[in-house]
């Protein structure tokens, strides 16, 4: 289902909880972590700062991270450079389930850990990263609800639920009053699970806010990596290059419709599309120069034949699962 209305104001509201939230984030996996995207050595701390400066002057006002990015430091980092502009923004964490976190009480700990590091006495939405045993999904849910009722948390989420655990998730915190706001999932043109196992159509149901991870399909779809020339590092796999193979008539339509908007980038174009879906995707950006780029995909909205047009594209080139 394609949402005209995502695209017309300037903010949208999170769920049902009133809570504003631009039509886009920024995904911050990338700040801090240098195993998988090359922070210290291919960007710095004042790359990540122009990032966000350059963020909220396109108007984006969520920034999404968690305890498990770059080990802390991607929280510290965000913590960092909202305190260095004084900038209201909505902050969304995440809580990791491991097998060795049984009760509410260490999520109460996680939580307070993940305030400490950002420095502030509350976020706006704290996620569940995944759904994990052997923690039934209520026990986490009532924990939530708790940390909500202690005034630490606006608003709560999940990550990567399927619709039957979304349901249980969003049964259990309405026992407690409490409405679910989101679920975090990967969502692309070329992952296009959610649109296929009914998760997108109970998020609209629920009114759930669908939040779209590696909406750029972790680089693939911004047209700057081809065959002969495949993302750096673990991102640049045999296979990952003969994903860019299949996906070159997709990309030229990005590139194509792109033109027909005044020279927009295929990554804003792709990204536009998942707004058009309903969902808010959070690119991820290193420097001032990405997050701008990601900025523009705001304000602007594709044509019901284009929309149609990569749907097909899409479909011959997305996986399955």
């Amino acid at each position: 289902m394609n949402h005209p209305a995502r695209q017309m104001g300037s903010t949208i509201s999170l769920g049902a909880t009133g809570i504003r939230i631009s039509p886009l984030g920024i995904g911050t996996w990338a700040w801090g972590d240098s195993v998988w995207w090359g922070y210290g050595r291919k960007y710095t701390d004042e790359d990540i700062q122009a990032a966000f400066q350059a963020a909220l002057a396109g108007g984006v006002n969520l920034f999404d991270t968690a305890e498990v990015y770059g080990l802390g430091r991607s929280e510290r980092l965000l913590g960092r450079v909202i305190r260095a502009t004084g900038h209201e923004v909505i902050v969304a964490t995440k809580f990791f389930p491991f097998p060795w976190r049984l009760t509410g009480r260490s999520l109460f700990r996680a939580l307070r850990g993940s305030l400490k590091r950002l420095g502030l006495s509350q976020v706006g939405l704290y996620q569940i990263h995944f759904p994990f045993p052997p923690v039934p999904i209520e026990a986490w849910m009532n924990a939530l609800a708790d940390a909500v009722e202690a005034g630490l948390v606006r608003s709560v989420g999940v990550s990567n639920y399927n619709a039957e655990q979304m349901q249980r998730a969003y049964d259990a915190l309405a026992r407690r009053g409490i409405l679910l706001a989101s679920n975090q999932v990967h969502y692309s043109l070329l992952q296009r699970k959610p649109e296929r196992n009914g998760l997108m159509a109970l998020c609209e149901q629920l009114g759930v806010t669908m939040i779209a991870y590696s909406p750029l399909g972790m680089g693939l779809l911004t047209g700057k990596y081809t065959p002969d020339k495949p993302p750096p590092g673990l991102r640049g796999q045999r296979s990952t290059r003969e994903q860019l193979r299949r996906i070159q008539p997709l990309i030229g339509l990005l590139r194509e419709i792109g033109q027909a908007h005044g020279d927009k980038t295929p990554s804003q174009v792709a990204l536009n599309w998942v707004i058009c879906k309903g969902a808010v995707p959070i690119p991820g950006a290193k420097n001032a120069r990405q997050a701008a780029d990601n900025a523009a995909a705001l304000g602007w909205r594709l044509t019901e034949d284009e929309i149609s047009a990569l749907d097909a594209a899409s479909e011959r080139v997305s996986s399955p699962g």
